[in-house]
């Protein structure tokens, strides 16, 4: 049965975007015909980025997700909280506090008071650590450069862009589910 054409298939494609045959046809529905489609794509995007790099991490390092995470966060910024790392991640605070632990455990970080407020407990790689995260990052760079593949420099840019500013808006996202009205 022929595909029905919507405007906005029609748009896109007098834009000059060319739409690949969908590998499943429950992925054209969520693509296409889905009033979520921005949280839909962002989510399977960072589902077959983070999948198959979480695979790699493990098979490489044995590390698991929380314990590369750590990792990553302590990577681009080393001497940080994990109460930092849960805000910039939007994890669980008890799973990156597993994380954390094995991490310390198998001599990935360190921990260690803050001088200028002992409650605060400051994570900082080790030698181990940073050499996992140095020899790690340009795989997952990698992997990423291959998933944008088809954007030009300035489409990514522009994506980039356009993300950035959504998550900016974070302090103005609801919260919690408000009722539908009544029908």
């Amino acid at each position: 049965m022929p595909r029905k054409r919507s405007p906005k298939n029609e748009n896109a494609r007098s834009a000059g975007a060319r739409r690949p045959a969908e590998p499943h046809p429950m992925l054209g529905v969520k693509l296409w015909n889905n009033p979520c489609r921005l949280s839909f794509r962002v989510n399977f995007i960072a589902h077959h980025f983070n999948q198959p790099v979480y695979d790699w991490v493990w098979r490489e390092y044995r590390l698991t997700q929380p314990e590369h995470v750590v990792l990553y966060a302590l990577g681009l910024k080393d001497g940080i909280t994990a109460d930092d790392i849960a805000a910039s991640t939007s994890r669980p605070k008890n799973t990156l506090s597993r994380g954390v632990n094995a991490a310390l455990r198998k001599k990935l970080i360190d921990r260690r008071p803050d001088p200028r407020d002992r409650r605060r407990l400051i994570l900082t790689l080790t030698a181990t650590g940073r050499r996992i995260v140095a020899k790690s990052v340009p795989a997952l760079v990698a992997h990423e450069d291959a998933m944008a593949a088809r954007l030009s420099k300035a489409e990514r840019r522009a994506l980039e862009a356009l993300l950035e500013k959504i998550i900016l808006d974070k302090s103005n996202w609801p919260t919690q589910i408000r009722r539908s009205p009544k029908t």
